[in-house]
């Protein structure tokens, strides 16, 4: 149950850093309310995961699953570029977040 928050919070910190872009720099109101309720979602789930894992682990874990959902994201919402070598990238931080799962 731990994973499975932490993978949530990942999805929330996704959240909130697509909505940081939506915000237009904290000056369109709904948008900065949402972004804002991801963060604090996040965070807690965070905290909430860390009771049980390893901080190291769960921090690089939720930064892992932010990063990987927001750059495809970023390509999907945004046309950000989808070259091998991103890909390959984004492709090696799942590997590292798999890796720390089966070594945890």
């Amino acid at each position: 149950m731990t994973w499975f928050i932490l993978i949530i919070a990942g999805l929330f910190e996704v959240c909130w850093a697509i909505g940081l872009k939506y915000t237009e720099g904290f000056s369109r109101l709904w948008p900065t309310v949402g972004t804002v309720a991801a963060m604090i979602i996040s965070v807690g789930l965070l905290g909430i995961a860390m009771r049980t894992l390893p901080v190291g682990t769960a921090y690089a874990v939720w930064t892992g699953v932010g990063a990987i959902g927001t750059v495809i994201l970023g390509i999907i919402l945004f046309n950000d570029p989808a070259t091998f070598p991103r890909l390959l990238c984004v492709g090696l931080i799942l590997a590292g977040i798999i890796g720390l799962k089966l070594v945890g």
